[in-house]
């Protein structure tokens, strides 16, 4: 009698960019900027009671880099800034 042959069917394996993992815990992405308004703008979300990630960005070759390139090649760093809602009100300000 021949055997019956089974066939496991194998999943593709699922690649998360770091940018997926940060949308699927809750983070917006705001803004690709420079210094000095990155630490700017990370201290007004953080006044304004978010939680602030900043991720270093990095050209992929996708659209026009080459503003972000030219500052890269010249030694400036830019910061993709991820806000999300707090849970507690922020700080002592009472305007919160």
């Amino acid at each position: 009698m021949a055997e019956k042959r089974v066939f496991i069917p194998i999943a593709q394996a699922k690649v998360v960019s770091p940018e997926d993992a940060l949308l699927k815990e809750g983070w917006v992405r705001q803004t690709i900027i420079g210094e000095p308004r990155l630490s700017e703008i990370v201290q007004n979300y953080k006044a304004m009671g978010f939680e602030v990630h900043v991720e270093e960005f990095k050209t992929d070759g996708d659209g026009c880099n080459t503003c972000f390139d030219t500052g890269q090649g010249m030694g400036f760093m830019y910061g993709t800034v991820y806000v999300r809602k707090r849970g507690e009100p922020a700080g002592e300000d009472e305007l919160f």
